[in-house]
């Protein structure tokens, strides 16, 4: 019997279901042992950065903001460098993911509106800037939803003082704390004062909102 030619012996054994079956096994026997190829290594990593990249935006976000509606509801300003610190995280997350053009036009958009705003007296200066620099921390697409989801939550905001005001002035006896330093309560005594005369509203405080539920939702 004539031994099978070089040739035949190779297409023999690629064509072999048996063959490829070992083959196969032999691939999910190295991935579990963890030699994987450098495609399969590069795809989780990339993934991985991405998220920690957005997990440390949400972080940082959600400290600045934070750090705006205390000064607001406090002092009626917001510091400077939280919208400056807003701008810039945004600007890295933008690069990276290759859209800091279009996230320039949007920004400068909504300081332009945000600016028309507070000519007609409806918000303050500080709070269009920390707008405009929230529309960085999001996708060029998401900022009509960012604006809208804040003028929504400023909304809810009006209602929240209208009713405080109504039921301050509804109230008879007045509420007395004894002498304390706790800033909670000193907050409190002035923002009652504010609340029975009307003020400028906080809105910070709907700026965060809207720019923390876009995040998340988005």
């Amino acid at each position: 019997m004539r031994s099978l030619s070089k040739s035949t012996q190779v297409r023999w054994h690629h064509s072999d279901p048996c063959v490829a079956v070992l083959n196969s096994r032999a691939a999910v026997a190295l991935i579990r042992t963890g030699r994987r190829t450098l495609s399969e290594v590069q795809m989780p990593d990339a993934i991985s950065a991405v998220v920690l990249l957005h997990v440390g935006t949400l972080v940082i976000a959600t400290g600045l903001l934070g750090i705006a509606v205390l000064n607001d509801v406090a002092t009626r300003t917001i510091p400077d460098f939280a919208p400056l610190g807003l701008v810039l995280v945004g600007v890295i997350l933008r690069a990276a993911n290759g859209d800091v053009f279009s996230a320039l036009g949007a920004s400068v958009a909504v300081f332009v509106l945000g600016a028309a705003s507070w000519r007609l007296g409806w918000i303050g200066g500080g709070d269009v800037k920390l707008l405009a620099a929230c529309t960085w921390l999001v996708s060029p697409g998401l900022v009509p939803g960012l604006v809208l989801t804040t003028a929504i939550a400023g909304g809810g905001l009006a209602c929240l003082y209208l009713t405080l005001c109504w039921a301050l002035r509804a109230a008879r006896a007045q509420t007395h704390f004894a002498r304390t330093r706790s800033l909670a309560v000193r907050i409190w005594r002035v923002e009652r004062w504010r609340i029975k005369h009307r003020p400028a509203l906080p809105y910070g405080c709907a700026i965060a909102a809207g720019t923390l539920l876009t995040l998340v939702g988005g």
